[in-house]
């Protein structure tokens, strides 16, 4: 089918809109699947873009990061820690490292033991925050040197967790895209459904048509005119509840973690306005097919 021909079915017929008529259960139907796989649509995209900017901060942030934990008695605790920041300044690769204090520490484990955590009393190891620099840190050989001159050392690149980490995020990106195409699949089935229907129901008016000399492109074209506005004014509502429902959503804060920030941003709330046009074009295609199928079994 040609740019041509389909501008031409797309084209308004007054004649051919009387075909179908313009109320009943079809166009209902039609108008609330458009718009209810619009507006799951929305969030399907929302969530994909979401988890896509998770897993690439993640990627990023925690790549640059390594952590070094010191366990060792208490009298040997600071010497060790020195120890181990003079063989961090000379690793090539580190581009800063520091011993959290006591207080740092206390927040880091205040969210699991509460605030009242008595540090003091208990056999906390020393933890050393790593900045990553260029030309990227060698975990295998830096464990080598500390584990000679530092023994109680033991060096933690987050590779472990940060690898599930991101993948999770990204596999639920996957997931967001895979929902997508599931929706525009139901869209397609069920505006069939209703096209068929409407076919069917208007069989003996189709029957008249073709009496008086009416082309079978012309009767489709009624039915694929009909059914791909109505197709765009429901997935153009949906998609306006949607966007509004993601703009109600909390804002990312790290108190929320991934459960926050689901949403778009900058440039990415233009997709969104994408959502009716495509469910415009699912639909035409649609209800052509339906259409010609239809019309050659009434034949």
């Amino acid at each position: 089918m040609s740019k041509g021909d389909i501008r031409n079915l797309l084209s308004r017929d007054t004649r051919a809109d009387r075909v179908v008529p313009p109320t009943g259960y079809t166009a209902h139907l039609t108008l609330f699947v458009s718009g209810a796989m619009a507006f799951l649509a929305v969030f399907a995209l929302a969530l994909s873009l979401a988890s896509g900017r998770i897993a690439d901060r993640w990627a990023t942030e925690l790549a640059g990061a390594a952590t070094l934990r010191i366990n060792a008695p208490t009298a040997q605790l600071a010497a060790q820690t020195e120890a181990a920041l003079t063989v961090l300044r000379q690793t090539p690769g580190v581009a800063s490292a520091r011993a959290l204090t006591g207080d740092e520490q206390a927040a880091l484990l205040s969210p699991w033991f509460g605030p009242d955590l008595p540090l003091d009393t208990l056999p906390i190891p020393q933890l050393i925050e790593i900045v990553e620099g260029e030309p990227g840190l060698d975990a295998a050989g830096l464990r080598l040197r500390l584990g000679a001159e530092v023994p109680g050392a033991v060096l933690d690149d987050h590779s472990r967790w940060r690898e599930p980490l991101v993948d999770a995020a990204m596999s639920l990106r996957r997931l967001g895209w895979v929902s997508i195409l599931l929706i525009g699949g139901a869209t397609a089935a069920m505006i069939t459904l209703a096209a068929n229907a409407s076919l069917a129901a208007n069989a003996q008016i189709i029957e008249v048509l073709r009496q008086v000399g009416a082309r079978d492109r012309f009767i489709a074209g009624a039915f694929v005119r009909r059914f791909t506005y109505r197709a765009l004014l429901g997935a153009a509502v949906g998609t306006l509840l949607g966007m509004t429902g993601v703009l109600l959503l909390p804002e990312a804060s790290d108190a929320g973690g991934f459960l926050t920030g689901v949403g778009f941003q900058g440039g990415g709330w233009v997709l969104p306005a994408l959502i009716p046009l495509l469910g415009a074009v699912v639909a035409f295609f649609a209800t052509w097919t339906a259409a010609r199928r239809k019309l050659k079994e009434l034949s």
